[in-house]
């Protein structure tokens, strides 16, 4: 766990499943995979056409784990 603004923010990490909080992916899930100090990078699904994921950066704070 890391302090945060006095407030407790529990951190994913690599392989887990989170739930977006905010933004434009919001209430998308998707599996964590690779986490950075302030934000984790996100697999949010696979574009159909070129068969390559699609990748999204969330903060700590934006997101719950699944």
């Amino acid at each position: 766990m890391t302090e945060e603004k006095g407030n407790h923010v529990k951190k994913a990490n690599t392989g887990d499943m989170i739930q977006i909080k905010n933004g434009a992916e919001k209430g998308r899930k998707g599996r964590v995979l690779i986490l950075r100090e302030n934000s984790v990078i996100v697999e949010i699904g696979v574009n159909k056409k070129t068969e390559e994921p699609i990748k999204t950066v969330v903060n700590h704070k934006n997101y719950k784990l699944l």
